[in-house]
């Protein structure tokens, strides 16, 4: 408020006098009072509407509001007054008032672990560690419990002993519970095996199943991965698959099981007189892996490794690459390793290689220690016939090994590409380019030319162009 203006005689004129509210003022009368900017320890207070002088108390307002009652302005007063407290705010704000004793208590204790909140939270670490697949002892560990602790003081998070013991094997009951009662209502699946080996080299074996529900969603889910430590012969795996299938009753409704290629794990499928398919991902890799059976590759793939392996223990190296890259206007890409179980990585660094030869040509040349990496042309010819030959195929992997769509009906169009298309040889192809598309080829066609596997990859692709056309015509 800046308050009204008074008048005051000046030369024949009444000069106006600004007045300003009373500093820290709350209540509503202060709309009327004021006080001259001369006064700054504002002593004296002045009414806005008749500009007289009303002697009250500091803080008082009981004779501002009497002054005002023979004015027009008092009833706007009165209504003012009726819409605030007496501190000032407003009545439907809440007025902080001091913790009570019991509640203060409340605060601190910790909640009792048959509430409902401590149930709550202790659910939510246990769903954390499971869908991150996080280590029990990740609860023992300083900043995961001082998280928890700030996010609510009153939570005393049990030990991992009970995730491990009582949590956990709760939340697998339960979820295992809602799968079945899925898996229960389909007509049909079809599930996919493989035996592995975790970063501790212990055998296991997983088994997952996809099914499709009523409304026609493509469900995948996997049902079991158990320790198995018996030998991995057909029969060991036949009757450990047979056993899973059991389990969750769905052994008379597969219709197919696609594994890899691998002699114990096709004797199992044989053994239990179901169909398999072989996996594309997997089969392909052993096509590329059987085409690259050259000295002259396994030499270029070889000073690749070398030069890869320079680079990655040297940020010195790094960094002067980095130079290079900046120098020779080449984007500034970090060169890729290779995982010896993905084919496509090897193809990546290759392709990584070859694009960023004057740079590491560069970089290598100026120091002794490494000139001797330098790639020959040779080499590089080399490299360049494969990158040539596998290039096109290095989206193919993934693609096919998806589990959010259906890929088996790409099986067939994508088998006729690579007949027809991507791995016929051309006329600018060098013999060695020839070569691996050729022996490519020959692979895939031999593992996916049996007449069983014929007929239901022929099914598959025009169940799925008809339901394709159908949905079509329904829109």
């Amino acid at each position: 408020m800046c308050g009204v203006k008074t008048s005051m005689a000046e030369g024949g004129r009444e000069a106006e006098e600004e007045l300003v509210v009373k500093r820290g003022a709350n209540s509503t009368i202060w709309n009327w009072f004021g006080y001259t900017k001369s006064d700054a320890e504002q002593t004296t207070v002045i009414c806005k509407v008749c500009r007289k002088t009303v002697v009250t108390k500091s803080g008082n307002t009981s004779n501002l509001f009497h002054h005002l009652k023979h004015k027009p302005e008092y009833e706007e007063s009165l209504k003012l007054r009726e819409a605030t407290t007496t501190s000032g705010r407003p009545r439907g704000k809440k007025i902080p008032t001091q913790t009570k004793i019991a509640s203060a208590f409340a605060n601190c204790v910790s909640y009792d672990k048959q509430s409902k909140r401590w149930n709550e939270l202790t659910d939510a670490v246990a769903f954390c560690l499971a869908k991150d697949m996080l280590p029990f002892q990740t609860v023992e560990k300083e900043g995961f419990k001082r998280m928890i602790h700030k996010l609510d003081p009153r939570y005393n998070m049990p030990s991992r002993k009970y995730f491990s013991k009582t949590a956990l094997p709760a939340m697998y009951e339960e979820c295992r519970g809602r799968v079945q009662t899925a898996l229960s209502t389909a007509d049909f699946y079809a599930s996919t095996a493989d035996m592995w080996s975790s970063r501790a080299t212990e055998p296991y074996i997983s088994l997952t199943v996809h099914y499709i529900t009523s409304d026609w969603r493509l469900n995948s889910c996997c049902i079991q991965t158990s320790f198995f430590p018996d030998d991995h012969t057909g029969e060991n795996i036949a009757s450990g698959l047979k056993q899973f299938l059991q389990e969750w009753n769905l052994d008379e409704k597969q219709v197919c099981l696609t594994t890899d290629s691998g002699a114990n794990i096709v004797k199992a499928v044989t053994l239990n007189m179901w169909t398999r398919l072989s996996c594309f991902g997997h089969c392909l890799h052993i096509a590329i892996e059987r085409s690259m059976r050259d000295t002259r590759i396994d030499r270029a793939v070889g000073v690749c490794k070398k030069i890869v392996s320079v680079f990655s223990h040297s940020w010195k190296k790094q960094r002067t690459l980095k130079d290079a890259q900046v120098e020779l206007g080449l984007p500034p890409h970090k060169l890729v390793t290779e995982s010896a179980t993905r084919w496509g990585s090897r193809q990546k660094m290759i392709q990584r290689v070859l694009e960023q030869e004057k740079a590491i040509t560069q970089v290598l040349a100026a120091d002794r220690s490494t000139r001797h990496l330098v790639p020959t042309w040779q080499d590089i010819d080399v490299l360049d016939s494969v990158s040539k030959a596998l290039g096109p195929l290095l989206d193919f992997t993934d693609a096919l090994s998806s589990e959010n769509y259906v890929t088996v009906s790409c099986l067939k169009p994508t088998l006729h590409l690579f007949n027809s298309e991507l791995l016929q040889g051309k006329d600018e192809d060098t013999d060695l380019t020839k070569t691996i598309k050729s022996s490519i080829l020959d692979y895939m066609n031999t593992k996916y030319g049996d007449l069983e596997v014929q007929e239901l990859i022929n099914m598959a692709t025009i169940l799925d162009q008809f339901l394709i056309h159908a949905s079509a015509l329904s829109i």
